[in-house]
């Protein structure tokens, strides 16, 4: 992907490796702390460290089970992404976005929505037949998830069932979303406006996500500009940079200082 492989050589360039993350923080070998409001796309919104997901993952992959047979996870994300969606389902997994869309779409006619949580809390999930979602959690770069619901079983044997997920990432992933099932719950509207000050001069904001304003032609120059604030934002101008929850309105205080002037 061109727009990260530009990211990363850009943070390098200024600041080298990243020796560690946590929260919504990249620690570079320079030393330098970068907030990161990129997060994997999403998958980091709960945090690098992975909370108790990567824990889980240890745990499992401690057991030795890492083939391709079925085991206890496989009903237990199943049960995990059914209670996020309030709603029965059946999960199949995907290297792409874009299979995962051709699957829903040769299947349901055209009812598939991609779940974001916090962006638009009209949507009734529960109703909905097709739902496309990401892990949320680091790690899971080339995983997504469709999660369908029907009246017939048999229906289920029309899917392509896509990729096998082996059980000690079916696990972690499992726990990310029961701890993304309790962000929800937590994180809220007043978590978010508390950065508009800054960024609402560059940003459209829905929920934690954030939309540029900035013309597309000039989002590489802005990518740069946020960098050297010790930013980190989306690298894709269509896909949407990310509050940094929890993090001090000081970390700002350099791009107050010199704003991207557009």
């Amino acid at each position: 992907m061109r727009e990260l492989d530009f990211l990363s050589d850009e943070i390098f360039k200024r600041y080298g490796t990243i020796q560690r993350a946590r929260g919504c923080f990249l620690y570079t070998k320079k030393g330098v702390r970068l907030t990161d409001m990129y997060q994997e796309g999403g998958r980091a919104i709960l945090g690098w460290g992975g909370s108790s997901s990567f824990m889980v993952f240890k745990n499992v992959l401690n057991r030795g089970i890492t083939g391709t047979f079925f085991t206890e996870y496989d009903s237990r994300i199943q049960k995990a992404v059914s209670k996020l969606l309030a709603s029965e389902r059946r999960v199949f997994f995907y290297n792409s976005k874009e299979n995962a869309l051709k699957e829903s779409l040769a299947f349901f006619s055209g009812e598939t929505s991609f779940f974001r949580p916090w962006e638009n809390s009209s949507i009734d999930w529960s109703s909905l037949p097709s739902v496309i979602l990401e892990p949320p959690l680091p790690w899971t770069k080339d995983i997504f998830i469709l999660a369908v619901k029907t009246e017939s079983p048999k229906d289920f044997q029309k899917i392509d069932s896509g990729i096998k997920i082996n059980a000690p990432m079916q696990a972690a992933i499992s726990r990310s979303i029961y701890n993304l099932i309790k962000e929800i719950q937590v994180r809220k509207e007043s978590d978010w406006f508390l950065y508009d000050t800054v960024l609402n001069a560059y940003f459209e904001r829905k929920g934690p996500y954030l939309y540029p304003k900035i013309p597309k032609e000039i989002y590489d120059a802005a990518i740069v500009h946020f960098l050297d604030s010790g930013i980190v934002i989306s690298p894709d101008f269509s896909n949407p940079s990310i509050v940094p929850f929890g993090a001090d309105l000081g970390i700002f205080s350099k791009l107050k200082k010199n704003p991207f002037k557009y």
